[in-house]
């Protein structure tokens, strides 16, 4: 790890700062239920559109087409071409209450 800092003190390092956010991520033959991890300063959306083949989700439970789980793991990583959608639990909470 590097730090260095600017004529003001201002320090930079290489460790980035996220966000876990519990969400459902449907995938062309699965459902997951996990924490997908955002930058502070950004959005998911910002997150799934990141050029990079995987997308990391943790603490993730994954459901068969008849809602049963099939497995869970602390750690998976997701192909994001295979995501067809994400919703982030917090606001499927906010319909419900809606």
């Amino acid at each position: 790890m590097t730090i260095e800092y600017d004529e003001k003190g201002k320090i930079f390092t290489d460790i980035v700062s996220k966000v876990a956010i519990q969400a459902t991520i449907q995938t062309t033959t699965h459902l997951l239920r996990g924490q997908l991890h955002v930058r502070k300063d950004q959005r998911i959306k910002d997150e799934l559109d990141i050029n990079e083949n995987f997308l990391a989700l943790t603490e993730v439970s994954v459901l068969g087409a008849d809602g049963q789980t099939l497995f869970q793991a602390p750690f998976l990583a997701v192909r994001r071409s295979q995501i067809v959608w994400v919703i982030p639990d917090q606001d499927k909470r906010q319909e419900k209450n809606s």
